[in-house]
């Protein structure tokens, strides 16, 4: 629906190449042949905005990237397929765990064990 809006510059840039070719029908020398290319330029723009507004209607609100990227953040952003930091397949890592055991580590710089500072 918010395409149509797309109208609105559209029909100001059709009225615009007409008054313009007009305008260079009535002229002579340059003045001619500026305002032909200057009309049929209008028409063009007009034109490629309603195209552009059939396209984005026919999309429907996906624009994603052409070879399939969803935005920031999106998989062309991520690492490739084989890359130590893929998430799909860790077993085959030297340091993989066996399915179901959980290794817990300590942060780094946070001993394992802080000291009672209590005497009692």
């Amino acid at each position: 629906m918010i395409y149509f809006l797309a109208l609105i510059p559209a029909t100001a840039l059709t009225v615009a190449g007409y008054f313009v070719l007009y305008l260079a029908h009535r002229s002579e020398g340059a003045f001619r042949t500026l305002g032909k290319y200057l009309g049929f330029w209008a028409f063009t723009l007009a034109g490629l905005i309603i195209l552009g507004a059939i396209f984005a209607a026919a999309h429907g609100g996906r624009h994603g990237g052409m070879m399939g990227g969803r935005g920031m953040g999106g998989p062309m952003h991520g690492p490739w397929a084989g890359e130590p930091r893929h998430c799909e397949s860790r077993t085959d890592s030297p340091h993989a765990l066996p399915p179901g055991d959980v290794q817990h580590e300590a942060a780094p710089g946070v001993p394992d064990r802080v000291p009672n500072s209590d005497p009692h």
